[in-house]
């Protein structure tokens, strides 16, 4: 925890901004599935890190905890999304959102 603490806590809030920012653009901008799933992991992270820097600058370890249960829950999600992907892109042949967003009707 020493290392952590070494840093400001102002580099891991605008690190955070950063990567949380590039990864609401890869949601808005791309059309793969997979790499939107991979940029709101991309944004899940950057909350865990903030997280993880201010449970730390606090000197409380429940953030930390915390992050750990939201990963868990997160490596699930992925499993559950990647093969509803894998499903999908097996009767369609393609993983692009504008196609997909065509079979709702």
């Amino acid at each position: 925890m020493e290392v952590i603490k070494a840093i400001p806590l102002n580099h891991y809030i605008l690190l955070s901004a950063v990567l949380f920012a590039i990864g609401v653009m890869g949601v808005l901008v791309r059309r793969n599935a997979i790499i939107i799933f991979m940029c709101i992991e991309l944004m899940l992270n950057a909350v865990n890190l903030l997280m993880v820097a201010f449970s730390a600058h606090h000197g409380d370890g429940k953030g930390q905890v915390f992050v750990f249960f939201i990963m868990a829950v997160a490596a699930a999600e992925v499993a559950v999304g990647l093969s509803i992907l894998i499903m999908i892109h097996r009767n369609t042949e393609t993983t692009d959102v504008g196609f997909l967003n065509k079979l709702k009707f």
